[in-house]
């Protein structure tokens, strides 16, 4: 049998690991950031259904929940058994404003709840606010987990302070090059699952000579070791991509498994570095 680094199986592309709350979320999901709304996105979501994920990450930010709702509704299969994950953009925040935020984005997705809901970035002097408004959704039945995206140790620690609901999730930039371990302890410690976007590096993993050596010894391409790594570390991990090929391809990574020395060298690439926003100093 097969586990993480916290001995969870890892099996399939349907399997999954249990949040703090009992809820089952599948480990590997579709990313739709930059997925144009309309026939980019519904085919995206489509292919990936078809090839058998059951888990889609959008976000108001993104501008395709209508499209993310279209492909599921289109792809019959049961919404019980479709994870869905959306965000409360910034300028939404506050209470009141998330409440009505989220009620928009259950409208644009054709749904009447959702599975996962983050505060997608930790604004300054409103997001305590925002995470009552979802800790009331949650109450409310509306909202199967709540979480977060981009707060690091500090925004958590804040958070938590106040908090009725402990974050079941802290989706956060995470790839060879930004391991942030002592953020990744933290959050095992609080019982907050760690959730990778971004974890190709937006297509950098495929340049990397460590990952393409690593691709030539497994008989896989940089993205299928980067997204194996994610999933031995205990990380869930949402790999956008709108190529069918690549969302197939980027599935197939249950049919071997890192080496501990190898997993070390993946490990060691890490020079704390972003290719995204620094969540302590964005301006959005």
């Amino acid at each position: 049998m097969i586990t993480d680094k916290n001995n969870r199986t890892i099996e399939n592309l349907s399997g999954t690991w249990n949040l703090h709350n009992g809820y089952k979320m599948p480990y590997i999901g579709l990313g739709v950031y930059k997925a144009d709304d309309g026939e980019e996105v519904i085919n995206a979501v489509k292919w990936a259904l078809e090839a058998g994920y059951r888990h889609i990450d959008t976000a108001k930010a993104y501008d395709n929940e209508e499209g993310v709702g279209i492909a599921i509704k289109e792809s019959k299969i049961d919404r019980k058994d479709i994870f869905l994950t959306s965000k409360v953009w910034n300028s939404d925040q506050g209470y009141d404003e998330t409440i009505q935020a989220f009620n928009d984005s259950l409208k644009r997705l054709d749904t009447d709840y959702l599975d996962l809901y983050l505060i997608h970035w930790p604004v300054e002097g409103k997001y305590k606010d925002t995470w009552r408004a979802l800790e009331k959704l949650y109450k409310e039945g509306k909202i199967k987990a709540i979480g977060v995206s981009n707060f690091l140790k500090h925004h958590l620690d804040d958070l938590m302070k106040d908090a009725e609901i402990k974050p079941m999730i802290d989706q956060l930039e995470f790839h060879p090059w930004l391991v942030q371990n002592e953020l990744q302890d933290f959050c095992k410690q609080n019982d907050i699952q760690y959730e990778a976007w971004s974890p190709l590096m937006q297509g950098k993993a495929f340049e990397n000579e460590t990952l393409k050596e690593l691709g030539e010894k497994y008989g896989k391409s940089p993205a299928q070791i980067v997204i194996r790594w994610d999933l031995q570390n205990g990380v869930i991990t949402i790999p956008k991509s709108t190529s069918k090929d690549h969302i197939i391809s980027n599935s197939e990574v249950f049919d071997f498994e890192l080496t501990d020395l190898d997993m070390k060298k993946i490990n060691a690439l890490d020079r704390d570095e972003r290719i995204g926003p620094n969540p302590d100093n964005f301006d959005f």
